[in-house]
């Protein structure tokens, strides 16, 4: 695997995810921000954070699958989420626990989560953008 995620000490320690990932592949792939979107087009979730959160790392995890990757290959993850408040923290880790049970996802990478004022349409509620390394 090219990708071993830590915890340093001298930094805090988060259920969440890890506060660094070494990347030692040779390939890196970009993913760009996914959003509730099944196949079809139609939003999954509509007014549903966790269901959205989980949907967003189902698409993630079918364009690593596309190009030969998987969850494990994750270096790092931006999420954004529409009116961010602390209070939709649960619904947002409900999510993705549903996803991790789902996908197989043992530990997160390094993380970052930004607040916006909206998305590319007002039915999402988040967005997900990652970054792999394979080898």
């Amino acid at each position: 695997m090219s990708i071993t995620l830590v915890n340093p000490d001298g930094l805090p320690v988060s259920d969440a995810y890890r506060q660094v990932s070494v990347a030692t592949g040779s390939k890196l792939v970009f993913i760009a921000g996914q959003v509730s979107w099944a196949t079809d087009g139609v939003t999954v979730g509509e007014g549903d954070l966790a269901a959205q959160v989980e949907q967003c790392y189902r698409n993630v995890a079918a364009a690593l699958a596309g190009v030969g990757g998987s969850f494990g290959d994750v270096a790092k993850v931006t999420v954004y989420v529409v009116d961010w408040t602390p209070d939709k923290m649960p619904s947002l880790m409900e999510g993705l626990g549903r996803a991790a049970a789902k996908l197989g996802i043992t530990s997160a990478p390094p993380a970052t989560l930004i607040g916006v004022a909206a998305l590319d349409v007002p039915e999402h509620l988040v967005e997900l953008e990652a970054t792999a390394v394979l080898d």
